[in-house]
């Protein structure tokens, strides 16, 4: 590995707090494998969906709430925090077949009023050691 390389490498992991690059190559690794099994067609998947939205935008509230219900078989938890007198933050986890989360998820991000969101997908850790 180029010696600048592993200066820039070394630099990043310290200001994560990892105490050796042994930990931080793992969790790279751990990190690699998580990506990979997303790419699969099929099996259990887990991940997390954070919306900031405009409360004040007509139904936006009802249809987030209504859309959680819809499928709450892949809803399994949701944290709702009000940022400000106008915009909201929803945290909510899913969590099911693969294909159904991420189905889930994009209607969640596509929904009128959301300024922002991420899909954050993740694993259950049973595959990862």
């Amino acid at each position: 590995m180029p010696a600048l390389l592993l200066e820039q490498f070394d630099q990043l992991i310290s200001r994560r707090g990892y105490s050796n690059r042994s930990e931080a190559i793992r969790d790279l690794v751990r990190e690699s494998l998580v990506s990979a099994k997303w790419q699969e067609e099929s099996g259990e998947a887990v991940g997390v969906v954070t919306l900031v939205y405009r409360h004040d935008v007509r139904e936006t509230s009802d249809r987030l709430i209504e859309l959680q219900h819809d499928h709450h078989a892949v809803v399994v938890a949701s944290l709702h925090i009000h940022l400000s007198q106008e915009r909201c933050l929803e945290v909510i986890v899913v969590r099911g077949e693969r294909e159904q989360v991420k189905r889930v998820a994009d209607h969640l991000l596509a929904m009128r009023g959301v300024v922002h969101g991420r899909f954050v997908p993740t694993t259950t850790g049973e595959e990862i050691l």
